[in-house]
């Protein structure tokens, strides 16, 4: 019986489901080295019990991401703050999880990696509503609870005292949590980060929380950086894995050491209003070798209104700006062959029922091109019948001047995020 499934999601719902298959699910973190898993690899507890059909996994995923791209607009939109979770809008479970170990001796937690969020946050014993997989703090002879006097606690959203503890409420995506601010130690392959501040939550409800927790990349003040700078230099960089790799994981290096020495950069810009998200300056986009005419307040970045192009690791699909879509997309199509019939699929409007050549799309950041090749362009059924452009406008019903280049188009790259250079490294590597 033939499957029709989508081969970008193929990691989602593949046969080959059973956990510890791959000897990369054992295998352990090395230096200061850890392994990203997709969510749903076989490595994953948290991939999908029944297959979904080819139409359905799109679908679902496009919703995802719709809630995603909510959420990012509801960082652009507002006032700075430094959430301890993700904010008060929608948003999926990022795409790619890590180990960590919480606590002496260590509990192990498969958390989300989220580089638009910053303090990390996990589900601990006694949670009501949170997974069976929970941290436990009684166990941990490092664990403490920060009082409200903390320099922390101010860094929260509306935090609260109860019992001395500084404790606050959110609502995260269609879930709401409570939490006490915390310290443990955490450990990231084989390096220890001693009264390490995260939210334990003691109560959840809904169903939008990343299962284990989450672990922040952003530069913010609650940060893995912010938090690791004499240990890291906040410098970090990742390979996701490709969507049709078999072994799906990357990896997250932490640190200078080690660091590529080919690769090129492009500088960070600094938004203070934002200060967690990874602002680029993406002046141009060439659909092989034409520059497509995209006004330029399309591409503009503008800390006011938080308008500009960002790196996300928890978006599937990039998406851009309208005007900036619709001339890629166009040209595009003239390239495939104006010939062809055009159809859509859910978000995605440039989909073929024949086999088509792909054009390359390249990126044009200041000081740095970004050529991708079909692979991460294009979304085909494992059948073959259908290939869709895997790229989308910014959704309407959101505040769509944020351009956002997302996990598909970075896959089999090696992006490393230099904070103390103030720049952003794109480099092509095979992610296993």
């Amino acid at each position: 019986m033939k499957t029709h499934l989508i081969l970008v999601t193929l990691c989602f719902f593949s046969v080959v489901h059973v956990q510890g298959v791959d000897p990369k699910c054992s295998s352990q973190d090395q230096d200061s080295n850890l392994q990203v898993f997709h969510v749903f690899s076989p490595c994953s507890p948290f991939r999908p019990s029944k297959p979904l059909s080819w139409d359905e996994s799109v679908l679902q995923m496009q919703a995802k991401d719709q809630a995603r791209l909510q959420f990012l607009s509801s960082l652009v939109a507002r006032k700075s703050v430094v959430p301890i979770a993700s904010g008060r809008q929608i948003i999926q479970s990022p795409t790619y999880i890590v180990r960590a170990k919480i606590g002496t001796p260590p509990q192990t937690m498969l958390m989300a990696m989220d580089t638009s969020n910053d303090a990390a946050w996990i589900p601990c014993t006694g949670c009501v509503g949170c997974s069976s997989s929970v941290f436990a703090p009684v166990k941990s002879t490092t664990f403490k609870t920060l009082g409200c006097q903390a320099a922390q606690c101010k860094q929260v959203p509306n935090p609260t005292c109860g019992d001395g503890a500084c404790a606050f409420n959110l609502t995260y995506g269609g879930s709401s949590i409570a939490a006490n601010l915390s310290q443990d130690a955490v450990t990231l392959a084989t390096d220890v980060v001693p009264a390490y501040t995260f939210g334990c939550i003691k109560a959840a409800t809904g169903s939008s929380l990343p299962p284990q927790g989450l672990l922040g990349l952003g530069r913010g003040p609650l940060s893995l950086l912010a938090q690791t700078q004499n240990l890291y230099s906040s410098t970090f960089s990742y390979c996701l894995p490709s969507f049709k790799s078999l072994n799906f994981s990357g990896s997250l290096r932490l640190g200078p050491v080690g660091q590529p020495k080919r690769i090129k950069y492009t500088p960070l810009l600094k938004n203070p209003r934002r200060s967690s998200l990874y602002y680029v300056n993406l002046f141009a986009i060439r659909v092989g070798r034409k520059v497509v005419d995209i006004p330029s307040t399309a591409l503009a970045f503008n800390p006011t209104t938080g308008a500009g192009t960002i790196f996300d690791s928890g978006t599937v699909f990039t998406r851009l700006v309208t005007p900036a879509y619709t001339a890629v997309r166009d040209e595009f199509r003239r390239r495939v062959g104006r010939n062809l019939t055009v159809t859509s699929l859910g978000g995605f409007d440039t989909c073929y029922t024949v086999p088509i050549v792909s054009p390359t799309i390249t990126f044009m950041f200041s000081g740095m091109n970004v050529t991708l090749p079909q692979d991460n362009l294009l979304i085909h059924s494992t059948s073959g019948s259908t290939t869709c452009l895997a790229m989308a406008a910014a959704p309407d019903n959101v505040n769509s001047v944020l351009n956002v280049i997302a996990n598909m188009q970075q896959q089999n790259h090696r992006l490393l995020y230099d904070v103390p250079n103030s720049r952003l490294g794109v480099a092509r590597e095979l992610c296993t």
